[in-house]
């Protein structure tokens, strides 16, 4: 900002041309600025001086861009309107109320809806509004505040924090389990019937990947169940159509249910690799966002 005052002058000459430039008038700029003509005039001819160049083609009573005019015209008109974009969207998120998640469906189902009641309590007076995708949009461009994303933390343009780290695990339904009377090692699942998550946009650990981890081969022939959707994934799992993945933070709640159980006790761990909590960097969080964020990441840690 020092530099573009050292070139500029003041950052308030450029407001001024930007409005005489967009009218071609420093009549009808003085006009909706509410000073006077002479006062604009003045304020472009300070803004010329610094830059050394001209900006407009006086002529009788009428002015017109030159080149390096347009082009200054066009680069700071965006950069207002993009301003004014964000100025829009504070005054909107400090008028609402109501606070938008963007997560995954997986994830409102299996962590969110569980904690809802104990949500409604802390903050009784913030609505939660759910999105479900599984897309990563902008943030700074979205209405919502906060996302639950999949990755190793690092989103440009965003902070985020780590609800929770990737611990995968195979899972099955009771009835699976009990009728199969299998062993539990990695080597006895490479021939069960397995569930696999083809998962379009987000890069989730395979079978492939989890008996790579395992040290264990595996030929992937195409077998078993796929499905695109990892609430789908679940479903299947408990219906007893085989045996799924699961992430810890996911199929808790189910296994402590007994709708689900492990097969086996070894597990896939990547610290870093994660469900973390995500928002725009760009963009101030309102204080009901930010009362939302707390819930969010006290509840996390306390594994509740």
């Amino acid at each position: 900002m020092k530099e573009l005052r050292d070139l500029v002058g003041s950052v308030h000459h450029l407001a001024v041309f930007e409005t005489a430039a967009h009218h071609e008038s420093f009549t009808h700029a003085a006009e909706e600025l509410c000073v006077t003509q002479p006062a604009v005039s003045r304020s472009v001819r300070d803004l010329e001086a610094a830059l050394g160049l001209s900006l407009f083609r006086r002529g009788h009573r009428s002015v017109t861009l030159t080149e390096e005019g347009r082009l200054l015209y066009h680069s700071v008109s965006a950069g207002f309107e993009r301003m004014l974009e964000t100025a829009r969207q504070l005054h909107r998120r400090t008028r609402e109320s109501h606070v938008t998640v963007i997560t995954s469906s997986a994830f409102a189902n299996y962590w969110m809806l569980p904690r809802l009641s104990d949500f409604r309590r802390r903050l009784r007076d913030i609505e939660l509004r759910v999105q479900i995708s599984d897309r990563y949009p902008d943030l700074s461009e979205e209405p919502a505040s906060l996302a639950t994303w999949w990755g190793d933390g690092s989103w440009p343009g965003c902070d985020s924090v780590l609800l929770a780290s990737e611990e995968v695990f195979p899972i099955a339904s009771p009835a699976f389990v009990k009728a199969r009377k299998g062993r539990s090692e990695p080597e006895s699942l490479a021939g069960e019937r397995l569930i696999h998550l083809e998962e379009p946009f987000i890069p989730a650990l395979t079978w492939s990947g989890w008996f790579v981890e395992m040290d264990v081969e595996y030929d992937d022939d195409g077998q078993g169940l796929w499905v695109n959707d990892y609430t789908a994934t679940m479903h299947a799992a408990m219906a007893g159509e085989g045996i799924a993945l699961g992430w810890r933070h996911v199929v808790d709640g189910l296994m402590e249910k007994g709708l689900l159980v492990r097969v086996g006790d070894r597990t896939s761990r990547r610290e870093r690799q994660g469900c973390y909590l995500v928002w725009s960097s760009r963009v101030p969080l309102s204080p009901q966002a930010l009362a939302v964020k707390g819930w969010f990441i006290e509840t996390a840690s306390s594994g509740e």
